[in-house]
């Protein structure tokens, strides 16, 4: 896969939302490809972030590419901050087509080792999150009569994936069940609801925190540890995320709502 998306017009005319649109570094995390990959297929890109200085490189791209953005700093676990967002978001483009939630992060720990407060933490920021961006974008989908909403969930919520950390699998299994009730009930008012299922993903995030968490910052490690498990062979990125939810996102997956896409290189489909 090259380093850079194709130019189309699969999402001209509309408005995305994508959290999580930052990075912990270089290179192409979920929420940066999701972005730039929207912004090349058309979309006016609501770009949000609560460390605006994390969206620096998706920005440029976007821009370097031609592409149209809007940054937005915003807490997405506060309803207040998720109200306002939405609302500026409105303010600025005039609607809310899409909303992709790509907001979300691990903790190692299982039910009697991790604390109790990182347990609450690791619910609101993959969880709750979820849950107030479509509370406060629902409503203006509804009343428009369409929308895609695309949440990015974890093979970490439907298997054991290699390490304990409960509170995230937790969470990010909430996410594929919310994701599915409010998709069945929202789809008789023409709004979408799926989600994407990423699995061992080389991002940015395996070395600046995963590797730290598994295996004492032995980033080669980690990644031999990871590579191993995928049928195909070797590790996607972010940019294999942003292309299902470009699918989910456009006009070509009209047919589909309530199910998810597992986006792992064969992980999950091994019984071993």
């Amino acid at each position: 896969m090259t380093d850079t998306f194709t130019q189309s017009d699969r999402l001209a005319g509309k408005v995305a939302i994508v959290t999580g649109a930052g990075c912990v570094g270089s290179g192409w995390g979920n929420g940066r490809a999701v972005a730039v990959l929207f912004a090349m297929a058309g979309a006016k890109v609501f770009a949000v972030d609560r460390d605006l200085d994390a969206m620096a490189e998706t920005l440029q791209r976007i821009r370097d590419a031609g592409g149209e953005v809007t940054p937005y700093a915003c807490d997405v676990t506060n309803s207040q901050e998720v109200a306002a967002m939405v609302d500026a978001c409105v303010s600025t483009y005039g609607t809310v087509n899409i909303l992709v939630n790509n907001v979300g992060g691990s903790a190692a720990g299982g039910a009697v080792a991790l604390a109790e407060e990182k347990f609450d933490a690791q619910i609101a920021l993959n969880l709750r999150s979820v849950y107030l961006t479509c509370k406060h974008a629902l409503p203006l989908m509804e009343a428009q009569g369409s929308g895609s909403i695309i949440n990015t969930a974890s093979t970490s919520g439907i298997r054991w994936t290699g390490s304990a950390q409960v509170a995230y699998a937790a969470s990010k299994a909430g996410v594929i069940q919310l994701s599915r009730v409010t998709a069945v009930e929202y789809a008789p008012k023409g709004i979408r609801v799926n989600t994407i299922v990423p699995g061992q993903l080389h991002t940015p995030m395996v070395e600046v925190r995963l590797a730290g968490q598994r295996t004492g910052g032995d980033v080669d490690k980690l990644l031999e540890t990871r590579l191993a498990r995928i049928p195909l062979g070797f590790m996607g990125d972010g940019r294999d995320t942003a292309y299902a939810a470009l699918y989910l996102a456009s006009d070509e997956s009209r047919f589909v709502t309530g199910t998810e896409i597992i986006v792992d290189g064969g992980m999950t489909a091994r019984c071993d």
